[in-house]
């Protein structure tokens, strides 16, 4: 079996801190499978601040970890060329991308290939060097916008840190069933469902997690959005608006049910029945430039699916509006 030799250099999140040893760099590699670093840190291939450690060794965060191991060739990430994303913004150190909806961003169980990073890496060598080839935070699959992506280890480095001390303005248009009447913030810890290994759910146990939601246009029975992050869990635009009783249209995973308004434009309940996404978007982004340092801000419109629903929910809010004596 043909092997390549593989090295990477990072420092290890503030977020990670508690953490086992082979967790945390699995979460940071998710290239490689958690038994595969375990093999790694045990078989002395992991210098921590340059000790060896053992895999249950709980990291405090901020460590220098030096990864230089053999790997077999069909346990890496392959590059592709043509996968549809957009580059919003390019420079040495710092990629903007525009992810799609329906486009994974890792390489997984049953999504090896045509991926995201699987298209970065086919149009960005370089990245085959960094962890995550560049990529400092995710987007689920059907969320679409916006992302940032390290060209170099010190750009690695520094965003990676910037996420981590929440220093990265991120705000998300969502697109929610229910009427959200002013501003709220949501502070509940997530966690793991009880019951679904795929979802999230807020829990006493959960880890800490902080949403900030402002309505930006409502209608008859939805609202338009604006979600700002402090933290980043899994799920967590979903997760906090399900318990706020809103879920994002299409989100059927977390409690959305297609609810209408009554008496809706016939094309209004044809839109939202055959929403095929949750309707949940990354419209912008702000960081310092981890080499320059200036201040870097970008924006993104709707997609087309959710423009479209917007407008019909104003459409059908101006018909009714209307209809009244």
């Amino acid at each position: 079996m043909s092997c390549q030799r593989v090295r990477h250099e990072l420092t290890l999140a503030g977020d990670l801190q508690g953490l086992r040893l082979d967790r945390a760099l699995a979460s940071v590699l998710p290239q490689y499978s958690r038994s595969q670093v375990v093999r790694w840190i045990q078989d002395g291939y992991v210098a921590v601040d340059g000790n060896q450690l053992r895999p249950a060794t709980q990291v405090q965060g901020g460590e220098s970890v030096v990864v230089e191991a053999d790997v077999s060739r069909n346990e890496l990430w392959e590059p592709e060329y043509g996968i549809a994303f957009d580059v919003v913004h390019e420079d040495p150190d710092v990629l903007v991308v525009e992810k799609p909806a329906g486009l994974v961003v890792h390489p997984g169980s049953g999504n090896w290939s045509s991926t995201l990073i699987n298209g970065l890496l086919g149009d960005y060598e370089e990245l085959a060097n960094l962890p995550r080839a560049g990529v400092v935070h995710r987007l689920d699959k059907d969320t679409s916008g916006l992302m940032i992506v390290a060209r170099s280890h010190l750009a690695w480095e520094r965003l990676s840190a910037a996420v981590a001390a929440r220093q990265v303005e991120r705000r998300y248009l969502v697109i929610a069933e229910g009427v959200l009447d002013g501003p709220r913030s949501v502070a509940e810890p997530i966690g793991r469902h009880p019951r679904n290994r795929l979802k999230r759910a807020v829990r006493t146990d959960g880890r800490q997690a902080r949403t900030h939601f402002r309505p930006m246009e409502s209608f008859r029975g939805h609202t338009l959005v604006e979600a700002r992050l402090d933290t980043g869990r899994t799920h967590q635009i979903r997760v906090h608006l399900a318990w706020l009783h809103l879920p994002v249209v299409g989100d059927r995973s977390y409690g959305a049910t297609g609810r209408m308004p009554s008496a809706p434009l016939e094309e209004l309940v044809a839109v939202i029945r055959g929403f095929e996404r949750h309707a949940l978007h990354a419209a912008k982004l702000g960081f310092q430039h981890p080499a320059s340092g200036d201040k870097l801000v970008f924006r993104s419109r709707l997609p087309t699916d959710m423009a479209r629903l917007v407008d019909l929910l104003r459409a059908d809010r101006s018909f009714q509006a209307d209809r009244k004596p």
